[in-house]
């Protein structure tokens, strides 16, 4: 059983039974289907059931010569509608699925964002390109679970600043990779000045209250999340198939822009625009093979 699949609203497909009949419906209802021929002549597809507003199921397998499909795995998604972030991306094929992830270094987060590839067949119909080059990335997250908490508010009436503007420490991260020994000296800089900071405040104030947003990795899988970020926008949806409550929220986190969806039994709290969501999330993404 997929465990987010009550993220997209299907709280109650428990049973293997319950699977079938779901994946049934995706075959029968599906209204996307992207196709791709691979090198062994094989009709690699993907069938896509919409059940909110950019929220629902993807089938992925293949067809046979009779026109019969064959479904490799299943996954519930979110679509992301803008770019999030445009780096080199490299693509790598899971060991124990017909799946594929991207793995990028967006310096903004401080970490090697790795995402669950949702388009594989644009990336087949490329040719399984091994190069890592620039391409527009359209990520997205479903939440397993969330809480929402009140923006951060400075006791000593001036937030935490760093040395360095957020664009300006994206450029001296990437020139500190490159082995600039005056953008490592200005990081360190910057992160003692941090750290001092951070240490006086926490004598009074709890560490939620000074840290604004967070991007960290979450148990043994490589896409999943824990974070902490900005509310944008908030959109509350309803599964047309099962009626279970879904909210659709923009979310900031470490300048980097993203939609999560959430199931609103699974949410603790009220979600508006400038508090902040901590959940856990499995990150998703499209990538623009031809960009």
């Amino acid at each position: 059983m997929h465990s987010f699949l009550k993220t997209v609203g299907f709280r109650t497909v428990t049973s293997r039974k319950d699977v079938e009949q779901l994946v049934k419906l995706v075959i029968e209802q599906g209204a996307e289907q992207y196709m791709a021929t691979t090198g062994e002549k094989t009709l690699f597809a993907e069938i896509l059931l919409e059940v909110a507003e950019n929220v629902g199921v993807a089938l992925r397998g293949e067809y046979d010569e009779q026109g019969n499909f064959h479904m490799e795995h299943y996954f519930p998604y979110v679509k992301g509608t803008n770019t999030s972030s445009k780096e080199s991306v490299f693509i790598s094929k899971r060991v124990d699925t017909d799946a594929y992830t991207g793995m990028c270094d967006d310096y903004r987060l401080g970490v090697s964002l790795i995402f669950y590839l949702q388009n594989v067949t644009d990336y087949v119909s490329q040719g399984y390109p091994e190069e890592r080059r620039e391409h527009p990335i359209s990520l997205a997250a479903l939440a397993s679970e969330g809480k929402i908490l009140l923006p951060t508010v400075s006791m000593k009436g001036a937030p935490i600043q760093e040395t360095v503007d957020p664009s300006g420490r994206t450029k001296l991260m990437e020139a500190a990779r490159k082995g600039d020994r005056e953008a490592m000296e200005a990081l360190t800089i910057d992160d003692i000045d941090l750290y001092a900071q951070i240490s006086k405040r926490l004598k009074s104030e709890d560490i939620y209250s000074i840290v604004e947003t967070t991007f960290i990795p979450y148990g043994s899988e490589s896409d999943n999340y824990t974070i902490l970020a900005m509310i944008e926008s908030v959109k509350e949806c309803t599964n047309y198939i099962t009626g279970e409550e879904l909210y659709l929220m923009d979310l900031k986190c470490n300048e980097v822009c993203f939609p999560v969806c959430i199931n609103k039994k699974d949410l603790y709290g009220e979600p508006k625009v400038g508090r902040r969501f901590r959940g856990n999330i499995w990150m998703q993404g499209t990538v623009d093979f031809e960009r």
